[in-house]
């Protein structure tokens, strides 16, 4: 964080608390410069700056949006032009178009991407690359766990990193959408930013730091 950073307000940031690893998200968000609160009702939607979704189950998430009356409340803010950042399930959730889900499942949408979930394989699939992210500085330690990968994405979308998918016991894993290398892992389109990856289990500051940037920008 810059000392041009730390002399400004904090924008109020939330976490959507519906399910997901909502904590890593809060505290890294506070030491990047942000006031960060949880969030779970619509009333809490409309008392923040702007959201984060954090990384967990997609389905479930979705599932319990639509249940606990959000997910209308969710789209609005976003075509509100609330700035967003959504990580792995969270990236599922910001697709206008989602791969491999249940057949019901929703999203809020607002990336034109379509998305594939669960792409890089199981959780023993898991893994750790350091990997080269429009706007920072170096390369970045970037933490996958069931991820999804990006398939495609639209006109407007800013592609912010790629991956080369890892061998998985002994043999490439499913060919992605460049026949297993350069996969999209990170985009943004206006506010709106989403990675397959996890950054709030690094204890990197700068991937929330950029999107501190951004809620100040569009704020």
């Amino acid at each position: 964080m810059t000392e041009s950073d730390r002399g400004r307000s904090a924008p109020t940031i939330g976490v959507l608390s519906l399910q997901g690893d909502v904590r890593e998200h809060l505290r890294a968000l506070e030491g990047a410069g942000a006031h960060a609160v949880p969030v779970g009702s619509s009333e809490g939607l409309r008392s923040v700056q702007a959201l984060v979704i954090p990384g967990g189950e997609s389905t479930t998430m979705s599932m319990l949006a639509v249940r606990d009356g959000l997910m209308e409340p969710l789209r609005v803010a976003r075509s509100e032009g609330m700035p967003m950042y959504g990580s792995c399930a969270g990236m599922i959730m910001l697709a206008d178009e989602a791969l491999d889900g249940r057949a019901d499942q929703q999203t809020i949408g607002g990336i034109s991407m379509v998305v594939r979930r669960n792409a890089f394989g199981r959780q023993v699939d898991s893994f750790e690359a350091d990997i080269d992210v429009s706007g920072l500085d170096a390369a970045f330690p970037a933490v996958f766990i069931r991820a999804p990968w990006v398939e495609s994405v639209g006109e407007g979308v800013e592609v912010l990193a790629r991956v080369t998918q890892p061998e998985r016991g002994g043999s490439a894993g499913p060919p992605g959408p460049s026949g297993g290398a350069d996969t999209i892992v990170a985009v943004r389109q206006g506010p709106l930013v989403a990675t397959s990856f996890h950054p709030e289990l690094t204890g990197d500051p700068r991937f929330h730091e950029m999107f501190v940037r951004i809620v100040r920008q569009y704020a």
